[in-house]
């Protein structure tokens, strides 16, 4: 039954953080959303070709107004009674440059949509890498407290026969019991935490799975040494070139408007020869601006304010982001300084578990120096692990602010 529960756990193929990504952004109503808002700005981009052709509409109206005894509309303005069918044809001569602008528009939010999509994609990858981490640090902290747990079992096993041969004192084993103990509560309280990170990691990644399933360990590339032209301020040039469409929109609302048209179809008063009364007719329309009491000053004003107030955010967080880069890549440099340290300290306690584990069979060490040793390997582990956590998390932390 062992050797089945190892060979099927062997050949479960382990999550990694690409897996939770890719479920992620699949699953996402977010990103979904955005994709939909792009779509309906493609149809937007055909609707406002669609106003290039020229507009035909039907259309049709009558009017009868009786005179009864002398009481009624007046016939010279009313005709008594009037019908109109038409078909008329409108173009719009003068539309290009306005038809460029609104595409121009639409493309610009067509952009704005791309930069909330990917960043609401590097927020997703972002959060679930953070949590990946988290999860893949309780995963290790339980494997090592099954480690520790099955070493103290083995030494109870031997210390319980050295206390029955007067080797040790009964204090002395109680003592390596209670140390057992509190070994075994670690492990289980190790077992309920990693469950609850995994099941944070599934619920961020939109998972409904309740399986429990080994993780990879995480791979980071660290970029602190690649830092180039931020995505983030994309949006300020986004910002500015709508500012600029704006501006081009105001200005053609004050150029010349020229128009055409044509009709055809039946008008008439019935007052003589209706059956005459189908025709066609062609005509223009010409509308030029003059004064307004200088509302295009007033909207360039405006304009200009939205432009300031977008140069001075983009500024200020130009400064916030390349200082917190800075200070991020310096606590990556203190955090991997420490590495080589821990790492000796880790060498030297679990060596000294290893003598004082020979030392025990032999009945001189004592107990209290043993547990002494062990806590103290804890403490080295424990150490690094989080060592190891907080650099992961680091890199994460800048390759987000570093896209």
């Amino acid at each position: 039954m062992l050797l089945q529960t190892v060979v099927a756990k062997a050949q479960t193929p382990l999550k990694s953080i690409d897996d939770f990504l890719q479920e992620a952004a699949r699953l996402s109503p977010v990103l979904k959303d955005y994709r939909n808002q792009q779509q309906s700005l493609k149809m937007d981009s055909l609707l406002a070709l669609a106003t290039k052709k020229p507009q035909v509409s039907a259309s049709a109206a009558g009017l009868y107004a009786p005179v009864v005894k002398g009481y009624g509309y007046d016939e010279v303005l009313t005709n008594g009674q009037a019908l109109e069918a038409l078909l008329t044809v409108n173009y719009d001569v003068l539309n290009k440059k306005r038809i460029n602008n609104q595409l121009a528009g639409v493309k610009l939010q067509s952009d704005s949509v791309k930069y909330a999509s990917q960043l609401s994609l590097f927020d997703l990858k972002k959060s679930i890498t953070d949590q990946y981490i988290t999860a893949y640090a309780s995963q290790q902290e339980v494997a090592f407290n099954q480690e520790l747990t099955r070493l103290l079992q083995q030494e109870e096993s031997l210390l319980k026969q050295l206390t029955r041969s007067n080797v040790y004192k009964q204090s002395e084993y109680l003592t390596f019991l209670v140390t057992l103990q509190q070994q075994q509560l670690a492990l289980k309280q190790s077992e309920i935490q990693y469950k609850n990170d995994y099941a944070t990691l599934n619920y961020l990644a939109g998972i409904t799975d309740t399986a429990t399933v080994a993780l990879a360990e995480p791979k980071l590339e660290n970029k602190a040494a690649q830092m180039g032209a931020s995505f983030f301020v994309q949006r300020f040039t986004i910002d500015s070139l709508k500012n600029l469409n704006q501006k081009q929109a105001v200005d053609l609302n004050y150029q010349p408007k020229f128009g055409v048209y044509a009709n055809g179809g039946y008008n008439s008063s019935f007052v003589l020869q209706p059956y005459k009364n189908f025709g066609a007719s062609v005509g223009f329309t010409l509308s030029i601006p003059i004064y307004d009491g200088h509302q295009r000053k007033m909207q360039y004003e405006k304009l200009s304010l939205g432009l300031s107030s977008s140069a001075y955010y983009k500024d200020f967080f130009v400064r916030q982001q390349q200082q917190q880069l800075h200070l991020i890549a310096q606590q990556l440099r203190a955090s991997e300084s420490l590495f080589g340290q821990l790492n000796q300290q880790l060498k030297f306690a679990k060596g000294l578990i290893e003598v004082d584990s020979k030392l025990l069979r032999t009945g001189d060490v004592h107990v209290a120096d043993y547990v002494i040793a062990i806590n103290n390997y804890l403490a080295a582990q424990q150490l690094l692990r989080q060592t190891t956590t907080n650099r992961l998390k680091l890199i994460n932390q800048f390759n987000y602010w570093n896209n």
